[in-house]
């Protein structure tokens, strides 16, 4: 069947908040390395897997959907907001674990216009940034990119991804609600690494699999949306092969220097440019076991990712959480998940996932 005209599970509903309400957007948190020895088991039960292409003519069918009208149209995606209620499972936690990315040589032509390595000054790398534009370049110029989907309500939608380094070499990682809600997983769905003002100089990669917690899927526990996607082959070559990949890690101390990065498309924003937030995380004190980081990225950015060990002059670093939603009375924080032994086991069965 077209991609475009999928089967449709249940409609989008709108989710009514009790005590306090916030926003989604894009978050920022941490990513180090840890000891590779020992993958903590998550407890209950495993991920959940979705096809979201099943055929080659389908996947045709979804690139041919996304037009840069299309593209340049979508809307910023946000998030549900926190129940204050019954209160949430928190992340299990185990032996921390990380995997150092993979690089990618730059194609020696193409639209993408950013400041070289080489050329950009030492103290433009800002250590305390709120949301600026990232102008210097390094792998997180190819690996971060815009995720396009449309909802099941019909609207087609915008977030954030990062391709990851991961056995199958194939692997977006993204926040739990750019691959499902409303109890719904979207439909079209893509990634632009790159993305520069509408250009998309690393292609249009189409999803085959869309991954999410079991959390978030059952009951879209905000301290579980964190979602994956598994990417076709372009022309032959992988996702990593094409643009490189960051590396990964779980199970990482809290409270360390965080670069968050993102596409915000919510005014004062416009979605054409990658920004980034730094500085040190904190806890969540108000109803989350989720951490949080001073920046002002609005929707659209979800599901960007947060570094930690993130190196300016190269533009890498380990992916430690996602943007995933901001506190309505806390306009200037943003939020995201911590990464435990459940987003580890999201991560193992993407990368297991056979990309076609």
């Amino acid at each position: 069947m077209s991609a475009v005209a999928r089967r449709r599970p249940a409609a989008l509903s709108a989710v009514a908040l009790a005590a306090t309400a916030v926003t989604a957007l894009a978050a920022a948190g941490p990513a180090q390395a840890g000891s590779r020895a020992g993958l903590g088991a998550a407890a209950g039960p495993g991920p959940v897997r979705w096809s979201a292409t099943d055929s080659s003519s389908e996947r045709r069918s979804v690139l041919e959907y996304w037009t840069s009208q299309r593209m340049l149209a979508a809307r910023p995606y946000d998030t549900p907001t926190p129940r204050r209620a019954t209160g949430f499972d928190q992340p299990t936690q185990g032996t921390p674990w990380a995997t150092r990315g993979a690089s990618a040589a730059l194609p020696r032509r193409g639209p993408l216009r950013v400041t070289t390595v080489a050329a950009r000054r030492p103290a433009e790398v800002v250590a305390n940034s709120t949301g600026l534009r990232w102008v210097d370049g390094g792998a997180v110029v190819r690996t971060v990119g815009r995720v396009f989907f449309t909802t099941a309500a019909g609207g087609n939608a915008s977030c954030s991804g990062t391709a990851v380094t991961s056995a199958n070499k194939s692997v977006v990682m993204t926040a739990g609600h750019c691959v499902k809600m409303g109890g719904a997983f979207h439909r079209n769905w893509v990634f632009v690494p790159g993305f520069d003002n509408g250009r998309r100089p690393f292609g249009t990669w189409v999803a085959t699999r869309l991954l999410t917690t079991a959390q978030w899927n059952a009951r879209e526990d905000i301290n579980f949306d964190v979602g994956a996607a598994v990417v076709a082959p372009l022309q032959g070559r992988t996702l990593v092969d094409a643009v490189g990949g960051q590396g990964v890690a779980f199970n990482q101390p809290r409270q360390r220097q965080t670069f968050a990065f993102g596409y915000p498309a919510a005014a004062p924003f416009d979605g054409s440019a990658l920004i980034y937030c730094s500085g040190r995380s904190f806890n969540d004190t108000v109803m989350t076991q989720d951490q949080g980081v001073a920046c002002r990225m609005t929707g659209g950015s979800s599901g960007g990712p947060w570094f930690r060990g993130f190196d300016g002059a190269t533009g890498v670093g380990w992916l430690n959480s996602v943007n995933s939603f901001k506190y309505n009375f806390a306009p200037n924080v943003m939020m995201g998940p911590f990464f435990g032994n459940e987003a580890q086991a999201l991560y193992q069965a993407a990368q297991s996932t056979n990309a076609l």
